[in-house]
C-alpha cells in the first residue's frame, strides 16, 4: 500500500469513528403525540412531577427545568404548584386523591392546561464511566375536562463528563419542543 492510500484509509476510519461516535453522542429516544393546540399566552400549570427514581427531588427537579423551558418558549402565564416536604411521594399509591388535589388547586387558578409527568429514571450509571441517564414522561392535560391532550416520553444519556440536569435538560427541550412552536 503506497503513502497515500494509507492516509485515505485513515482518514476514512476517523471520519467513520467521529460520526459514529457522533450518532452515539447523548443517545435519545423520544416519542410523542401530535402537537395540542395551545396558544403561548394559554394559562398553564405545572403540577408536580412524579419521582419513580431513588433520587431525591428528581421531580422537583424536573418540573423546575420544565417551567424554565416553557418560559423561554414564550409562554407568559404559567403557575406551579407549590412544593411542600412531602412532594416526592405526591403521586404515591398511598395518595390516590394527591393527582386529585393538583388538578383542583389548576383549576382554582383558573388554568387551561396543566403540564404533569414522571421521572422514571436520573442518575449516573454505575460503572466506569458513569454516564447520566434521565428517562421522563409528560402529559399536557386539559384542567376543565381532566382529559390529557398531548404526551411525551423519552430517555437519554449522555458522557461520563456531563452533568444529570444538562441531559434533563436536553431532553426536556426535545420533549417539550412541540409546545415551542
Amino acid at each position: 500500500m503506497n503513502h497515500s492510500n494509507t492516509i485515505r484509509a485513515r482518514t476514512v476510519t476517523l471520519v467513520s469513528s467521529v460520526a459514529l461516535m457522533a450518532a452515539l453522542a447523548g443517545c435519545a429516544v423520544v416519542d410523542r403525540s401530535a402537537p395540542p393546540a395551545i396558544s403561548k399566552s394559554d394559562s398553564v400549570a405545572i403540577l408536580p412531577i412524579a419521582n419513580n427514581t431513588e433520587t431525591p427531588q428528581a421531580g422537583q427537579r424536573a418540573a423546575s427545568i420544565a417551567q424554565s423551558l416553557l418560559a423561554s418558549y414564550g409562554y407568559t402565564n404559567l403557575s406551579r404548584y407549590p412544593a411542600s416536604a412531602d412532594d416526592e411521594t405526591l403521586f404515591d399509591p398511598a395518595k390516590p386523591d394527591a393527582q386529585q388535589n393538583a388538578l383542583n388547586w389548576a383549576r382554582q387558578q383558573n388554568a387551561r392546561y396543566a403540564l404533569t409527568g414522571a421521572v422514571n429514571e436520573w442518575r449516573y450509571k454505575v460503572g466506569v464511566d458513569g454516564e447520566p441517564a434521565v428517562g421522563l414522561t409528560f402529559d399536557v392535560i386539559d384542567v376543565q375536562s381532566g382529559k390529557v391532550v398531548w404526551t411525551g416520553t423519552g430517555s437519554r444519556t449522555g458522557w461520563s463528563r456531563d452533568a444529570v440536569s444538562g441531559v434533563a435538560q436536553k431532553l426536556e427541550r426535545e420533549l417539550l419542543s412541540p409546545l415551542a412552536r
